[in-house]
């Protein structure tokens, strides 16, 4: 028998606990046991759903002793239950090694019921060690109460259903530490610490540190580590007893109903399911499988209808529930969640005289097929390479072939370049939330204050928008919001950050004045940062920058052809000194005059310029110096700050896939609205398309104009940008999200947006003009969320 070997248990912290008490935050604080013997307990932290601890303990272990945590609140502990918040269980042995010299795993995990079965919620993130070599100096950062049992904890009396709480996940996954010590061996990807794996075998590592198994016999995956020991029919007979395990999970699951007001989960990804995906096959609530005639499916998925029993989920997906029994899907392929079922966003495909559904959604993509790579040219432009064929193609082999009937190449270039660009690493969202509170007639300065003081880490996070004293939760039409309130309020000249290219032309370029504002250096790196967080978070800006700043963020030269957007009539000038011979007819020298508040400063566009003169054989290098100073080098400063508060949240290369005007169209958006495109992509709830009320509400849309348009868009959908794509590639609080119409309310209210849904509540009016005045005092009056 092993002798116990000291090991050290650091309790670093536990996240999103569950708020029991609607009016106070608990004061959580843990409590460590090894075989239900040993036990410790860290500080109580207060008032807090993310207590922070980064307490040590020293526990003697075995290699199947057995490490339970639980938290608890400390303002309830001598209630009957105690307070309880949650519990983890685990085997010293599946975590680290007791007979390697060093070893260190971290550890999140997702905090259990007990047997009493009260609602828990959050993570808690334990690191655990042991060295049988410590140094002079000691193994471990052991914290001054760790040999004591209590610190300012009442004496506890552990409830017994707590302790022996199992963990409900089944067997407890491998987590492997992305920081080894140094003494520990680095090893390939086909062997770990207990040897090498079968043939075909490959141990990966998820984006929470997990490990998982990839076999590449049968190309499936699992948390279990396979042994030389056992036969292929063996391990086969593990994936078939899996599989069927995830097909029973599967069945007798119905589409989740839509609430005006559900959270996003954070769900801790999985690896990939290795489930197959059935055809036309629906699952109605009692189990049964009932075929969905091709005629149905096709209605089903051009409508968007919700619909129960679509059949097994796509490969790669999962579904759960939330402590309130509600439903959500996990992606696992792009390590994502949704409340939409990902049946409801299919497309067709026509294989012969069958017409099929294609399970996997645009939207969500997922990886491309076994031996497939996505490319760039040189250009810049996506292409596919199949190393199985050792062939090229410009067509993505996920998306039908009819997806690209009748769309013009540059559309099909920008959208395929846009989906490599979401599929890059550096583009997902992280785990956690990013929250920012403001108030509406404060924003600028409240948002500068929020996004500064954050890491660009920390606004990697699902974002968390609060508007002071408004009661609407964002679940993404608050967001879309405050990025269209914000881009009103800090593109305003009257800050003196930018200015407008001229009178009648709105597009914006910076002040090269800006200096004005001491701070202003520290203004144009947060406003870099909100441009970034906008694309970063698929969010328009209620704004468009002259041509030239988007080929600046391209780090492309700016050329003559840039001026006629920055200021026209000097460019009709520039260009008259091409077009013209002009030898003693101009008296110019390699310089121009700048106004810095009234005082007019000569500028030197290259060294002794002021004393070149201008001639009909250097013209061009003046021109093309004089551009480049008034278009860039005036405002290097502003822009640099801007950019490289840009490229905080966005990559450089990144940003090179997109050309100028493709960029313009990713931070922007579309901004003429097509109404035909607008109707055809709508849904209704309670009416009928052909409905009185309905061809009224489309008569009144088409008779505004594009201003009381992008009022409407922007009432209902919480922005007045709409996707290049158009109206199909709408988005809601849970991906892609149809224009929606409700019967909803009486014939004397208004009508009603539920912004994260793209919905409006339209009630039942009994004549035209009084649909046309109430939606239009809708529009134009309504300001702020939770209002009636």
């Amino acid at each position: 028998m092993s002798r116990p070997t000291t090991i050290n248990v650091k309790v670093v912290a536990a996240e999103s606990l569950y708020k029991r008490d609607v009016f106070r935050q608990p004061d959580p604080f843990a409590v460590i046991t090894v075989d239900g013997s040993q036990t410790k307990t860290t500080k109580t932290a207060k008032k807090t759903l993310n207590p922070y601890w980064n307490e040590s303990f020293d526990f003697n272990s075995l290699e199947d002793s057995i490490l339970v945590i639980q938290v608890f609140d400390q303002k309830k502990f001598k209630k009957k239950d105690q307070g309880f918040l949650g519990v983890v269980n685990v085997r010293i042995g599946d975590v680290i090694d007791l007979s390697l010299p060093n070893s260190e795993e971290t550890i999140t995990r997702d905090l259990k019921k007990s047997n009493e079965n009260l609602a828990v919620s959050g993570k808690i993130i334990v690191v655990v060690s042991h060295n049988k070599n410590p140094t002079s100096n000691g193994s471990a950062n052991t914290n001054t109460n760790s040999n004591n049992n209590t610190s300012s904890t009442p004496a506890l009396s552990i409830p017994a259903g707590v302790a022996a709480a199992s963990d409900s996940s089944g067997a407890l996954a491998v987590n492997s530490t992305n920081a080894q010590s140094a003494a520990h061996r680095q090893y390939s990807s086909f062997e770990d610490q207990y040897g090498r794996l079968p043939p075909g075998w490959e141990r990966r590592t998820d984006n929470f540190g997990r490990t998982y198994y990839v076999d590449h016999n049968s190309r499936t995956t699992t948390w279990q580590r396979p042994t030389l020991e056992q036969s292929e029919v063996e391990r086969g007979q593990q994936r078939q007893n899996t599989t069927e395990a995830e097909r029973r999970q599967h069945r007798g699951r119905t589409l989740p109903g839509e609430g005006s007001h559900s959270p996003m989960l954070s769900a801790t990804p999985q690896p990939p399911s290795n489930t197959a995906t059935s055809g036309n096959v629906t699952v109605n609530s009692s189990g049964a499988n009932t075929p969905v005639s091709p005629a149905a499916a096709v209605s089903m998925a051009a409508s968007g209808a919700t619909t129960n029993g679509l059949g097994e989920l796509p490969s790669g997906w999962e579904q759960r529930f939330t402590n309130e029994g509600r439903p959500y899907f996990v992606d696992h392929n792009t390590r994502t969640t949704t409340w939409v079922d990902p049946r409801r966003q299919q497309y067709i495909r026509t294989f012969g005289p069958n017409t099929t559904i294609q399970q996997q959604p645009v939207s969500q993509l997922g990886p491309l097929p076994s031996g497939w790579e996505m490319r760039l040219t040189n250009t810049a432009r996506v292409y596919f390479v199949d190393h199985n064929t050792k062939t090229t193609t410009w067509d993505d082999p996920r998306l039908p072939s009819s997806l690209d009937q009748n769309v013009p190449q540059y559309k099909r270039d920008f959208r395929r370049k846009v989906i490599y660009f979401r599929s890059q690493p550096a583009l997902r969202i992280l785990p956690g939330q990013c929250h920012i509170k403001v108030r509406r007639d404060h924003i600028f300065e409240d948002s500068y204050q929020e996004i500064m003081r954050q890491t660009p880490e920390d606004l990697k996070k699902r974002l968390m928008i609060k508007f002071d004293g408004e009661e609407g939760l964002d679940y993404g039409g608050v967001s879309r919001e405050f990025f269209f309130l914000l881009s009103h309020d800090m593109f305003n000249p009257f800050y003196c950050l930018f200015e407008y290219s001229s009178h009648d032309n709105y597009t914006l370029q910076i002040n090269p004045n800006s200096g004005i504002n001491p701070e202003h250096l520290n203004y144009f790196k947060f406003i870099g940062r909100v441009v970034g967080l906008g694309v970063f978070h698929r969010r328009f800006l209620d704004a468009f920058f002259v041509g030239a700043l988007y080929k600046m963020m391209l780090h492309k030269k700016v050329v003559l052809q840039d001026m006629e957007g920055v200021d026209a009539e000097f460019y009709r000038s520039l260009k008259w000194i091409c077009d013209n011979d002009i030898t003693d007819i101009l008296d110019l020298t390699f310089s121009a005059e700048d106004d810095k508040f009234g005082e007019i400063v000569e500028v030197e566009l290259k060294p002794g310029g002021k004393d070149i003169e201008v001639t009909e054989d250097n013209k061009h290098e003046y021109v093309e110096l004089i551009s480049e100073w008034k278009i860039s080098k005036r405002v290097e400063e502003q822009f640099k700050a801007f950019i490289n508060g840009f490229n905080e949240l966005i990559p450089q290369e990144l940003v090179n896939v997109f050309d100028e005007r493709e960029l313009e169209l990713l931070i922007g958006g579309l901004a003429e609205i097509d109404i035909e495109d607008w109707k055809k992509h709508t849904d209704y709830r309670g009416y009928q398309e052909n409905d009185q009320v309905i061809q009224w509400f489309w008569k009144c849309i088409k008779e505004w104009d594009s201003e009381q348009k992008a009022r409407l868009l922007q009432f209902t959908t919480g922005t007045s940008r709409i996707p290049v794509n158009g109206f199909k590639d709408l988005q809601g609080s849970d991906g892609p999200r149809r224009f929606t119409i409700e019967k909803a309310g009486e014939p004397n209210q208004l009508p009603k947006s539920h912004t994260c849904f793209n919905r409006v509540d339209l009630p039942s009016y009994t004549n035209y003009e009084s649909l046309k005045q109430k939606l239009t005092l809708a529009v134009e009056e309504t300001v702020g969320f939770g209002q009636e």
